[in-house]
């Protein structure tokens, strides 16, 4: 069940991109055991970030604690952690300690601006991390401000996918060469890479610094969105020559007039032109007009409504799972089907579990939680 069964992975619990990497992993079908506190308020119960891993808890500050993480690194693939530099190395089980006890071990390191240089001990957030290399700057409309995009940018695209495709990759490796590595992976960097098309553009000075001018930052009248009579919105991304024409039909356009498609200097008049003529109907009657048709166009859905569009559910995109409707795995794989398997557990709901498959003896574990250093949910 998913292509990554049979690996093992610890996860040192964390927030946001950290939860992400590992519930990208567990939907492949990777064994991976979160890390949770012994103490602390107990985690939602259908957390979607948390699915599909089991949870141990853990007093890292006491040695017992930490010798626990230490006996599982013996018996894993990788672990991955998402402190600010130097955090793992104070508790004890930073790279070295945990690849002392397994040389194979790969070593995941997840920041917003990298293990050095001379941000990486300060706080920051995803909006930090994108406005540092140029994403922020932009998007957003002709003469505002830069908009943030969610925490997509930073955190999910440029943080916890890149660990995990750095973490897959360096794991393929261990199974030719016998050792581990670290994966140093900052957001910034991440974020970076995302932006690579538009250096291109740059370069070719086909990139503008104002935004909201631009062919993809909702400058062209022919790649944006636009409001419906009934409030609601539409996309366009009708970017080549034929699928523009198809538009200019659909929309009852002046054909002759809008044929100056790449003309920059009438962007603006034939947004204001277009933005009129999609008031004139709902989002659903342009659906029924322009949707499944070479126009690129799609509605702008809701989170509440998208799991019901017949595309959607034609390629079961959302699962529910415990009363929550989210993400299915992706991407998908004809042998080798991942699947979630379970909700989020509460912190600590299989600590003595994963101690027994680690090989402790039932007194050891016994001792563990007499002493407070795990603690079974």
């Amino acid at each position: 069940m998913g292509p990554l069964t049979g690996t093992r992975i610890i996860e040192l619990a964390g927030i946001g991109p950290g939860p992400f990497c590992g519930m990208l992993l567990a939907d492949m079908g990777a064994e991976v055991i979160r890390v949770d506190r012994a103490v602390g308020q107990p985690r939602r119960a259908q957390d979607v970030l948390t699915r599909g891993r089991k949870s141990i808890a853990v007093d890292l500050k006491s040695d017992s604690g930490k010798e626990v993480i230490l006996k599982l690194c013996e018996s894993s693939d990788a672990l991955f952690e998402g402190f600010r530099p130097g955090v793992t190395e104070r508790l004890g089980v930073g790279p070295a300690d945990c690849m002392g006890r397994n040389e194979k071990l790969v070593y995941g390191r997840m920041t917003g601006w990298g293990q050095e240089g001379p941000m990486a001990q300060a706080a920051g957030h995803d909006i930090n991390y994108i406005s540092l290399i140029g994403a922020l700057h932009a998007i957003g409309d002709p003469g505002g401000k830069p908009v943030p995009p969610l925490n997509l940018v930073g955190d999910f695209g440029g943080g916890g996918m890149f660990l995990a495709f750095g973490m897959v990759c360096a794991m393929l490796e261990a199974q030719k060469s016998g050792k581990g590595q670290v994966v140093d992976a900052a957001m910034v960097d991440g974020a970076a890479t995302l932006m690579a098309m538009f250096f291109t553009m740059q370069a070719a000075g086909a990139f503008s610094m104002n935004r909201g001018t631009n062919l993809l930052d909702g400058g062209a009248h022919f790649y944006g969105t636009y409001e419906t009579k009934d409030g609601k919105y539409i996309s366009l991304g009708s970017i080549e020559p034929q699928f523009y024409a198809l538009l200019v039909e659909k929309a009852g356009l002046d054909a002759e007039r809008f044929s100056a498609q790449m003309d920059q200097s009438k962007w603006g008049e034939f947004k204001v032109e277009l933005t009129e003529v999609f008031k004139t109907k709902t989002r659903d009657e342009w659906r029924e007009i322009m949707e499944g048709t070479d126009v690129c166009f799609a509605p702008i859905l809701a989170l509440d409504e998208v799991h019901t569009h017949p595309h959607a559910q034609a390629r079961h995109s959302f699962v529910e799972l415990e009363g929550v409707v989210q993400p299915a795995p992706a991407p998908r794989f004809s042998r080798t089907e991942p699947a979630v398997t379970h909700g989020s557990r509460l912190p600590g709901e299989d600590t003595v579990e994963v101690l027994q498959n680690a090989g402790l003896a039932q007194g050891d574990i016994d001792d563990l939680l007499g002493s407070g250093a795990v603690v079974q949910a």
